[in-house]
Formats: structure tokens, sequence, C-alpha cells
């Protein structure tokens, strides 16, 4: 056995959720060539079943749960299909996301509560329904996706920044907390990534030219480039890590 069957993740069964498009697809389809099974939660069915049928052809199952994270009684129902149909969660990431951009001084109260619900709350939810299951297996490992916004203030974005904020600190209190019973929690911090979420930053010359400046690597992130750090967060290679945030931002908080 060499370094490098740590990172395999053979019979094992991960939940991706936000899985239909950009960073969640590309970790739900991360985690599949790295040998789990996948189930995949996001609003959108139909989009979700053609992301399966590429995790299908290599070779691992992939179960399609069309979710809606503001729902308790679908978390619920992600959870119990999971089981039902694969056996066992051994992996959770928390990758459903939203956000709202409006100056703080006119943002909405139904927008704030929206995006703490999405970001926030559902994850908490989430990870309390998974990690009751993981606990009764013997463990597993908690993935969910913080923000630069969890370290740096953005403008515009008071919501979101709160949310991933609080990511921050529910990852750290979650794993002292669930140490002992073998779940490992922790972060991915993704920098500028180019996707549905962040076009219309990326459309702007003004704010694109700002965010080249600042980022080390001189160009915005892709959805691969988050494969090799979920891998390694779900991985026997990071049993030693928990209570973490991994950032992959090119540099810009570096700077």
């Amino acid at each position: 056995m060499g370094v490098l069957d740590d990172f395999r993740l053979n019979g094992q069964v991960s939940v991706v959720t936000g899985a239909s498009r950009g960073l969640g697809r590309a970790m739900a389809e991360a985690l599949a060539e790295a040998g789990s099974d996948v189930v995949l939660a996001a609003r959108d069915g139909e989009t979700l079943e053609t992301v399966a049928k590429g995790i299908r052809s290599l070779g691992v199952k992939a179960l399609v749960v069309p979710t809606n994270v503001e729902s308790e009684s679908d978390l619920d129902r992600l959870v119990e299909r999971s089981v039902e149909q694969l056996g066992r969660i051994d992996i959770l990431v928390n990758d459903a996301g939203a956000t709202v951009r409006c100056p703080a001084m006119d943002f909405s109260i139904e927008d704030w509560d929206k995006v703490i619900a999405v970001n926030l709350r559902s994850v908490f939810l989430l990870s309390q329904k998974v990690a009751r299951v993981m606990a009764r297996q013997g463990g597993g490992r908690i993935i969910n996706v913080a923000s630069m916004t969890s370290e740096v203030g953005v403008p515009t974005i008071p919501a979101y920044a709160a949310s991933k904020g609080g990511i921050r600190q529910l990852t750290k209190a979650l794993a002292v907390e669930w140490a002992e019973h073998h779940i490992r929690v922790n972060a991915i911090g993704p920098g500028f990534f180019h996707t549905d979420m962040t076009e219309p930053l990326y459309r702007d010359p003004e704010r694109h030219g700002k965010i080249i400046n600042r980022v080390a690597i001189k160009r915005w992130g892709k959805p691969e480039d988050l494969k090799g750090a979920v891998v390694y967060l779900a991985s026997k290679a990071s049993e030693y890590v928990t209570g973490q945030i991994l950032y992959v931002d090119g540099g810009y908080l570096a700077g």
C-alpha cells in the first residue's frame, strides 16, 4: 500500500448537494473518479440525470435525489433514500449555495433570510442528520463549502458573507464536537471561480481586472480546480485533519 492508495474512495458513498452544475458537479465527479458511489442532490432533477449518466460511465453508482435544501422534509428524504438505496453515507459535501447582490443599506430581509436558509441553515440541518448516520457507522467525513468571504469583506453581498463566516465557525464547532464519533469536519474555501453565480463579476471589466490583479496565479478558478481538494478531504489521506478550511484561491488571500 502506497500513499496514493490513501486517496482512493472505493466502496464509499458520497452525498453532494448543489451537484447539478458548477463546483458541486465538479466535486461529485471527482469523488466518483476516486471510486465513490455518489448521491446527487439539487433542485433540477433533469440536469442531475445528465450528471449521473457521466458518473455511471466510470463504473460507480449514481443516485439522483431532487432536493430543495430549504425544505427539511426534502433533507430527510435525501438521507433516507441514500441509506435505503446505497446502504450508508461516508462523505457529505455541502455545496448548495445562493447569493443576492445589493448594497447593504438596501438589502431586504426576505433576501437575507433566503441566503441564510440555503447557505447556513441547510448545512447545519443536513450535517446533523447525516452525522447521526455516520456515528452509527463508526465515522465519516463532512466537507462544507466556505468562501474567501469567510475571511475578508466583500461589498454588496452582506448575507452571503455572513453565511460563509458562519460556515467557518460551524465547521470548527462540529469538528470539535463530533471528533469522538470519528467524524472529520472540514471546509473548502474557493476563491473567485467562474460559475453561473459569479458571471456578473466575470463580465464586469473593472471588477474582473481588480480580481486578476490580486490573484497571484493571474486567472480565475475553474470548477475542476477543486477536484484534488475534495478528494483529499474525503479520503484517508486527511485522517489527522479536522476543523480546517482549505482555501483554493490562486493566492488571493496571500496577497
